[in-house]
């Protein structure tokens, strides 16, 4: 039943992002995307296969090396691109929208990916920045062994602008209490200027 679990829990968004964005559609070679004026992108990771485990190296019980992404056909236009990758299987403050394990936003309209180990820090060199339930840095999964497999899905917008949004973010090591409204601005952000998307699911718990 996982893939059936995979499928149900794709582009779980808020209310607000989700007046622009319709329902996950067909799958786009390696990652999933949907219709109604927005392109279908397609999302890839080496990392671990779509819908497949997550390997240790990238998550809690390892490591935590973030994974590489790579992706492809993002419509004329774009700008920018956001990052959300989430845990869609917990419950943070009342909100479905699930544990924030990465948020990547005002990714150079012209990349391609982001490189496997990224360091932590607010802002990259590129202007990239970056969140998490965990600070400025990369969380990775960390579903408890005694409990079912947990589901994280990545999901990529190809926006036609960059995003403005005040944040004050702490050390890289350091819990935000606020990422949950810093999301929550992002993606209210987002709306009206998404150009195209895609998704990608990994699965998880800790090892027995």
């Amino acid at each position: 039943m996982p893939r059936i679990r995979c499928l149900m829990t794709l582009i779980i968004l808020s209310g607000a992002l989700a007046a622009q964005t319709p329902a996950a559609g067909g799958r786009g070679r390696g990652g999933r995307g949907g219709g109604g004026g927005i392109q279908t992108m397609t999302l890839v990771t080496t990392a671990w296969p779509d819908g497949g485990m997550i390997p240790v190296r990238y998550t809690q019980a390892g490591p935590e090396v973030s994974p590489a992404i790579q992706w492809s056909g993002a419509p004329p236009g774009t700008v920018a691109f956001v990052l959300i990758f989430h845990d869609a299987d917990t419950i943070v403050n009342g909100s479905t929208d699930g544990t924030l394990h990465w948020l990547l936003w005002n990714i150079p309209g012209t990349a391609a990916g982001v490189a496997q180990g990224r360091p932590d820090g607010f802002e990259w060199e590129d202007g990239t920045r970056q969140i998490s339930a965990s600070g400025s840095r990369y969380r990775g999964p960390g579903a408890p062994a005694a409990g079912p497999i947990h589901h994280y899905v990545m999901e990529l917008y190809a926006l036609d602008t960059m995003l403005d949004v005040k944040v004050n973010p702490q050390g890289p090591q350091d819990p935000n209490p606020n990422v949950q409204a810093i999301r929550a601005s992002i993606v209210q952000a987002m709306v009206g200027h998404i150009r195209g998307k895609a998704a990608y699911v990994g699965l998880f718990h800790r090892p027995q």
